[in-house]
């Protein structure tokens, strides 16, 4: 039997952006809240010491383990799904902090056009333009009305920004300056410049300077060190939730966190129709217990999210063959199809490329979004070209050789030398579209060391991903051949999903909207079904937009913690955003 805990006013399941987030605005807001982490505790100094290639990049030293615990996949329908076990191919983050202590730095806010990506593409091209396997919606929510949300995550986090030349003009500035250009990104913003194009920096969660944030957080200037992917930052120059929301929930009394806590169960009353709180297993000590809360935050992972609704039998799952359901449809995610572009080889220049950062890069976003005439295109959406700095480590370096050259022997040897510091990467950053035949649900075979069902991804390509793949390899292929490269090499677009997660950005499945027939949660991320049922995170992306997830993710869970506070504050259903209540 479970032991039964004290209740508290709610319990927040996963502790990185979306988790922490929510912790520290309800706990600055008097609320009793107990934070659950399913990895072990860490803390900004457990990091000291990991510029370690083989470590983290090879050997994947702070991701999750895939022995007990992973995702089955397949392409069709009618296929027997597998696990993915090879780290490569499935990184997911773990600890405390979860993905967000290895990610990048990348801060990109998504389009207006994105957010009303529906009626929108009608409005301008016709309903004919959306393919028929597309299940395109809107958000729920505009720009205009997630703008604050995304200023008070950029402020939390320190984000070194410049203006996007295309982009809506900002209510202020960024809160620290870009980071530094390198030869490399000048090369790259001038040849983009010469093309008629508007190249600008990165906005990066890698400090410019020392910095406070509006929580009395403090963050170091970052030493360009070139181990943020994959690493945990050693010198607090990293937006992280180690290094922000985390700390300032654990300075509050009225927060307790836990870790090594393995939720497996949303608790959920079907009499009264809603969740008394969660079941989840010390695994420290092998013990069960039972946390009452008024109101169930899940902050999780958008594999998680899923996972934790349909084993716990919330909501209704999606059915492919009826299109009917709710809960792990819209799957989607930057997979193979996402990142194309091409590679440079220049035979009389020489680049510092074993010092960056994360974000430390070049865009243009002249491709992105609906910014471009889709007339006569035959896709819909865009995406940024970038050129990034991440800084190579001695491993990595080598796989600077041409195609002409085996990956082995003298001459990969003396080629991989030669172009060490003179290979350089441009690739197209594109939107992910949601498909009616791409899901998840419960694995019927394959099982975690509990007994419970794994995720199961059933994920093909659709009609948008191949042709704006190659328009982006096009584009990218054009910025280089400006730069002056000597050797071009474009990928080749791939003909289907590789069953590779290596990525980490993975969403939908429990999506937003302002329509309780084809959302499941409204734009506070509250359940329809279930009023104080909170799912926040990726998984309520209906579509996954031109960039990369993490600013959006941070903006809707402070709406999200306003959300909950709402609740426990007035109870009931919470009245969503603009465009529903001028329906109503």
């Amino acid at each position: 039997m479970a032991e039964v805990l004290e209740k508290v006013d709610a319990v927040v399941v996963g502790m990185g952006w979306a988790g922490g987030i929510v912790s520290a605005e309800l706990a600055k807001a008097g609320k009793n809240v107990v934070g659950l982490e399913k990895g072990g505790h860490a803390t900004r100094s457990d990091y000291i010491g990991v510029k370690d290639e083989l470590r983290f990049d090879n050997r994947y030293e702070i991701m999750q383990s895939l022995k007990g615990d992973t995702v089955t996949s397949r392409n069709e329908i009618e296929d027997t799904a597998l696990p993915v076990r090879t780290m490569a191919d499935n990184q997911m983050g773990t600890d405390l902090g979860g993905a967000s202590v290895h990610w990048a730095g990348a801060s990109y806010r998504y389009w207006p056009y994105e957010f009303e990506i529906r009626s929108q593409t009608i409005e301008k091209y016709g309903e004919d333009k959306i393919p028929d396997d597309m299940s395109l919606q809107d958000w729920g929510i505009t720009y205009e009305e997630l703008e604050p949300y995304y200023e008070k995550w950029e402020d939390t986090a320190g984000i070194s920004g410049e203006q996007d030349p295309l982009a809506p003009e900002r209510n202020k500035p960024w809160p620290n300056p870009p980071l530094n250009e390198t030869p490399s990104l000048k090369m790259f913003k001038d040849a983009a410049t010469n093309l008629g194009l508007h190249p600008f920096q990165i906005a990066a969660g890698n400090m410019s300077q020392n910095y406070e944030n509006p929580d009395g957080e403090k963050l170091n200037a970052c030493m360009y060190c070139s181990f943020c992917t994959r690493a945990g930052c050693d010198f607090d120059a990293k937006s992280d939730p180690l290094a922000t929301v985390i700390p300032t929930a654990m300075r509050h009394d009225n927060f307790e966190l836990r870790t090594r806590a393995n939720v497996r169960r949303v608790l959920y009353d079907e009499d009264s129709n809603e969740a008394t709180g969660v079941m989840y297993v010390d695994e420290t000590t092998g013990e069960e217990y039972e946390q009452p809360a008024d109101v169930v935050v899940l902050a999780a992972f958008a594999f998680t999210n899923n996972r934790l609704l349909m084993l716990s039998d919330i909501g209704e799952q999606y059915d492919p063959e009826t299109r009917e359901g709710l809960i792990g449809r819209n799957f989607n995610g930057q997979y193979n199809s996402a990142f194309h572009g091409v590679r440079g080889f220049f035979e009389n220049e020489k680049f510092n490329l074993y010092m960056g950062a994360g974000a430390l890069g070049a865009a243009v976003n002249d491709y992105a979004a609906d910014n471009f005439d889709h007339t006569d295109l035959d896709f819909i959406g865009g995406g940024a070209i970038e050129l990034r700095q991440y800084g190579f480590g001695a491993i990595s370096s080598s796989s600077n050789y041409t195609r002409e050259v085996s990956n082995w022997g003298a001459d990969y040897k003396a080629e991989s030398l030669k172009y060490a510091y003179s290979a350089l990467r441009i690739w197209y950053s594109s939107i992910a579209m949601s498909y009616w035949h791409n899901y998840v649900d419960l694995d019927p075979t394959y099982k975690d060391e509990y007994g419970d069902p794994l995720l199961r991804i059933t994920y093909k390509f659709g009609a948008n991903e191949k042709p704006i793949a190659q328009f982006g390899i096009d584009r990218c292929h054009e910025i280089m051949e400006e730069m002056g490269a000597d050797i071009i090499e474009d990928d080749e677009v791939a003909e289907e999903f590789n069953h590779v997660f290596s990525g980490g950005h993975y969403t939908g499945g429990v999506v937003m909207g302002d329509d309780p027939e084809t959302s499941a949660v409204n734009n506070y991320m509250q359940m329809w079904d279930v009023d104080n049922l909170f799912v926040v995170g990726g998984s309520a992306f209906p579509q996954f937009g031109s960039h990369h997830p993490t600013p959006t993710i941070g903006a809707l869970a402070y709406r999200a913690a306003e959300g909950v506070e709402r609740f426990l504050d007035e109870g009931g259903q919470l009245a969503t955003a603009i465009s529903k209540t001028m329906k109503a």
